[in-house]
């Protein structure tokens, strides 16, 4: 090692990252899961659960009001859950008034649409800063990753399920 002054060389050069490990599906479901934890603890001050701001997203982000069946689809498609249990879910939020028969429709309440934001505004800062300095390329290249496997298994469900 060659000193030069107080400071070595082998000090003053820049340290060098470890290489990033692969992705499995252990790494992917940890991220997750950690993800998840901080939506659920913001949810939970609410008095809110996952699978209610999935189906209120569903029924606030719909083109147009839709019915029971509609919206236990659409969340299905997402959450991979029971439709029974959907169903239960949309009974809570008739129960809380943060959806309101209309008809045949389900709407989003005024009471639903502010619990909504209330949870997009107090998860985006923290979005920001747990996606904040991600190159482009890197979130490119998981998207890509996650759709695949997304796709995969999806295929992989309905043949379980058929």
């Amino acid at each position: 090692m060659t000193t030069t002054g107080s400071t070595t060389a082998a000090s003053t050069a820049a340290p060098v990252p470890a290489p990033a490990p692969a992705a499995t599906a252990r790494e992917l479901g940890l991220a997750h899961y950690a993800a998840r934890g901080v939506l659920d603890h913001v949810l939970a001050r609410h008095g809110a659960t996952f699978a209610q701001q999935v189906a209120l997203r569903a029924a606030i982000n719909a083109d147009a009001p839709q019915t029971r069946d509609e919206l236990v689809a659409q969340v299905q498609g997402s959450l991979k859950a029971d439709p029974a249990g959907i169903r239960a879910v949309l009974d809570e939020l008739l129960a809380k008034e943060l959806l309101v028969a209309d008809g045949e429709h389900l709407r989003p309440t005024e009471a639903g649409r502010e619990l909504f934001a209330a949870v997009a505004a107090e998860t985006a800062p923290i979005s920001a800063r747990v996606w904040g300095g991600i190159p482009a390329e890197d979130l490119a290249a998981a998207g890509r990753v996650l759709a695949l496997v997304t796709a995969r298994a999806d295929a992989e469900l309905a043949a379980l399920t058929a």
